[in-house]
């Protein structure tokens, strides 16, 4: 089975912007739902946010709600997270995951990880 890939992490001021991607090089997660992840230092890898394969549809954490958004590129396959505002407690890995049920994708405990992508913020 293919991996995805994530990438677009880097360090930001709070209050500062970046946009994350997440690809599947291996055309392996077609018609799948994708959820992002992070695992902050010394914690436990938590759900962010996830986007149907259409695209149309998306759920967040609330941590995260009015200041993250997910989206889609069908024709590449590859997802977005549009961070805003960002702020020292979202420094951590950034994952993706997919999944063919849109309401699974959401579990931590389900699935394979790739590498993920370092997001650190800080001034």
């Amino acid at each position: 089975q293919g991996q995805l890939v994530e990438s677009g992490g880097g360090m930001v001021q709070p209050g500062g912007s970046l946009r994350l991607s997440c690809t599947d090089p291996g055309r392996a997660f077609t018609n799948h739902a994708t959820a992002w992840f992070r695992q902050g230092p010394g914690k436990d890898r938590e759900f962010l946010a996830a986007i149907s394969w259409t695209g149309d549809s998306a759920y967040y954490a609330n941590e995260v709600k009015g200041r993250f958004t997910a989206s889609r590129d069908k024709a590449t396959n590859t997802v977005y997270l549009q961070m805003n505002n960002l702020k020292p407690e979202d420094t951590g890995v950034y994952f993706c995951k997919a999944d063919l049920s849109f309401g699974r994708v959401a579990a931590v405990d389900v699935g394979s990880w790739g590498q993920g992508t370092q997001v650190m913020v800080s001034a």
